[in-house]
């Protein structure tokens, strides 16, 4: 009889490591390019919505994204540097606030690329066009603390209104749904807050 032979597979030749070439795992370090899309400048996307809208909306979004961007760090710093018997409560909503504030830049931000635009992003872009005044870099009193931070609301709240309005009536419902449900009301909120430790009443004994 003739013995059956089993074929054998061929086998795979021996990994080899390359040692004349580039290491395909090297990150590309260092480079360069054009920018592929300029500042100032919308993209199209198939929002239904006329080119036209999308840059006003843009427009006026970055400008509302300096300016909270501004009051976020206006509560960040007071967060810091807030002294005095009510310390411990203002330290706290300082930085409550401060988080949602961080929280509606991320969502103006989002609504500005969606819409095809470029978002400010960079702090002395930040620094160079917003409308709200630079504070002095030392600690100041309470009330002058307050104060600011409501003058600071009340001028992004004039923004805020205004692009709503023009939003709706140019037909953006999403700009304007973002507007008037998210930093409307937030903002519209967290004045309250603020604006009622400036009441000049008595602790103890009542007048």
């Amino acid at each position: 009889m003739t013995a059956t032979r089993t074929p054998t597979r061929p086998t795979a030749p021996p990994a080899t490591t390359r040692q004349d070439g580039p290491v395909q795992a090297q990150p590309l370090l260092g480079q360069q390019g054009k920018e592929i899309q300029p500042f100032g400048k919308v993209v199209r996307f198939p929002l239904a919505l006329e080119e036209k809208v999308c840059q006003s909306s843009v427009t006026a979004l970055n400008q509302i994204l300096v300016d909270t961007m501004t009051l976020r760090d206006l509560y960040k710093m007071h967060h810091w540097q807030v002294s005095g018997p009510t310390f411990y409560q203002l330290h706290l909503l300082f930085d409550k606030h401060f988080g949602e504030q961080s929280e509606l830049i991320d969502e103006i931000a989002e609504r500005i690329q969606m819409l095809g635009g470029v978002s400010f992003a960079m702090a002395a872009d930040v620094a160079e066009n917003t409308n709200i005044q630079r504070p002095p870099r030392g600690r100041e009193e309470v009330p002058v603390q307050l104060a600011r931070l409501l003058e600071a609301h009340e001028i992004l709240l004039k923004e805020v209104r205004q692009a709503a309005r023009e939003a709706a009536a140019a037909g953006d419902d999403g700009t304007n749904d973002l507007l008037v449900s998210s930093v409307l009301r937030a903002n519209e909120m967290q004045v309250w807050f603020v604006a009622e430790h400036l009441v000049n009443a008595p602790l103890v004994k009542a007048e």
